[in-house]
């Protein structure tokens, strides 16, 4: 990985920042490469794994709003009706029909659908344990999940008040 020389950019950005903010976009590229071969099996786009995990990741019967999905997931509410319209053609969610509210259309994870992602999220696991365990030591693991759940949280906040 390229250092980055912080002497390039304007005095005033961050000196603590600008270091960390390649490193960080470079660890999701490499994470993201590596889950590649099991969406290239599987034919998932990173926003149709992201959403089957997001529904099988929701309590039995593994069903969401449109309106939680979006919440939980990194896509506009244009993109989120394109992966539903795909994963529905495809058979691996439904749409229900609230009996409370006619204009609200849950999605459910189909049988396919949970049996589909749980098989590419075992890959996937596997594929991001080896990388992850061969770069860092189980103490820096630990640390580094801590630290990035923490930004999680803090990014999940600014979410749900936009």
């Amino acid at each position: 990985m390229p250092t980055l020389d912080s002497s390039r950019w304007d005095v005033t950005l961050d000196d603590e920042v600008v270091p960390l903010f390649l490193p960080l976009q470079w660890a999701q590229a490499r994470s993201l490469a590596g889950m590649r071969p099991s969406l290239e099996k599987y034919a998932l786009s990173e926003a149709e794994f992201d959403l089957l995990a997001t529904l099988r990741n929701a309590e039995v019967p593994h069903t969401l709003t449109p309106s939680q999905l979006l919440a939980r997931m990194v896509l506009t509410s244009g993109g989120l009706s394109k992966v539903m319209a795909q994963l529905e053609t495809r058979g691996l969610i439904r749409r229900l029909q609230s009996a409370q509210d006619l204009r609200i259309k849950p999605v459910q994870l189909s049988a396919a659908g949970r049996a589909l992602i749980e098989t590419a999220m075992v890959e996937t696991v596997a594929a991001t344990r080896a990388w992850l365990r061969a770069t860092l030591r189980p103490e820096a693991l630990g640390q580094l999940t801590t630290l990035l759940a923490k930004l999680a949280e803090s990014g999940a906040d600014e979410k749900k008040s936009a």
